[in-house]
């Protein structure tokens, strides 16, 4: 699935942080998958101010394809229906609603 550094951000915030054992192997295998290289930190020059995260947006940084099995495809499609059912998504939740759930 290629996603944009929002939403590789995305996801990387919806994965859940605790888990079974094999959950949490395949978490750390799909954070590794949507986490930035080095070549792409230099070039969006990330920039954390409080809770904000901000990025250079002109960053010449291609979508990535993030290959997502089953069980982690799961946990992203639970974490969107909590949101969705109690009302959470917002504007920036979108496109990765639409990536996942259209599936």
């Amino acid at each position: 699935m290629k996603l944009n550094v929002l939403e590789r951000l995305i996801v990387l915030n919806l994965l859940p942080a605790e888990g079974s054992f094999a959950n949490l192997k395949i978490l750390r295998v799909v954070r590794e998958e949507l986490s930035f290289d080095e070549k792409e930190h230099k070039a969006l020059n990330f920039k954390q101010t409080g809770e904000q995260l901000s990025w250079n947006q002109d960053a010449n940084v291609p979508d990535k394809d993030v290959k997502f099995g089953e069980i982690a495809t799961q946990m992203v499609v639970k974490k969107l229906e909590e949101m969705d059912k109690k009302e959470e998504l917002k504007n920036e939740h979108f496109s990765v609603y639409e990536k996942f759930m259209n599936k």
